[in-house]
């Protein structure tokens, strides 16, 4: 690449392209875009993002961490059938997990005892969603809940409160959603060239 450039260079000197005008004011412009992207990356570096700008971002975020989520199992089968004699099973003392592994058609829970980890209803599909948010902790649903996958026989752990982060948590994500907005750039380069007049030493 180096030696690429180079060439260029050098053909570029040999043609007399440098001393063209056009090609002239055209590097002359280069050259000052490079600089104010360069003097407006030291300033934000240094300057960085207001406190009060990461709050009300955090604030913004934070709002939409309502409602409950769930920590469920399931079972999936292919034939209600099949589902209502698992459910019967459970009922007669047989193991979630035991029976899981064995049964459920599901590839990324069933390995697992049919766990799917803590979710929200709204990530689940509606009649899935729909059965879960009914059932009491360890309890079973007590008959098959029908989605677009097969049957399901869902069984809930726990549930508990939607919990923001931290505002400390989510500090270094604020930041970068911040500084990648359109508006606080136009913002904080005008912020840049105030300083910039007010420091400068105008004869």
């Amino acid at each position: 690449m180096l030696v690429t450039l180079e060439l260029i260079l050098q053909e570029a000197d040999k043609r007399g392209v440098i001393q063209n005008e056009l090609v002239r004011e055209q590097l002359e412009k280069a050259r000052i875009g490079v600089l104010v992207s360069a003097v407006f990356e030291d300033f934000v570096e240094k300057e960085g993002v207001a406190e009060s700008d990461l709050k009300a971002a955090y604030e913004s975020v934070k709002t939409q961490y309502i409602g409950k989520e769930y920590h469920v199992e399931h079972i999936l089968v292919e034939k209600e059938s099949d589902a209502k004699a698992i459910i019967t099973q459970l009922n007669t003392g047989g193991n979630f997990e035991e029976i899981t592994k064995v049964k459920s058609i599901d590839p990324g829970s069933a390995k697992n005892g049919g766990d799917l980890g803590w979710v929200s209803d709204k990530a689940l599909v509606p009649e899935f969603s729909k059965a879960m948010v009914q059932l009491k902790n360890g309890q079973i649903t007590d008959k098959p809940v029908k989605s677009q996958f097969g049957w399901h026989v869902i069984k809930m752990i726990d549930s508990r409160d939607v919990k923001a982060p931290s505002m400390e948590e989510m500090k270094d994500q604020r930041k970068q959603m911040i500084m990648s907005d359109k508006n606080w750039q136009t913002a904080k380069c005008s912020e840049m060239m105030q300083k910039l007049r007010t420091k400068a030493k105008i004869q």
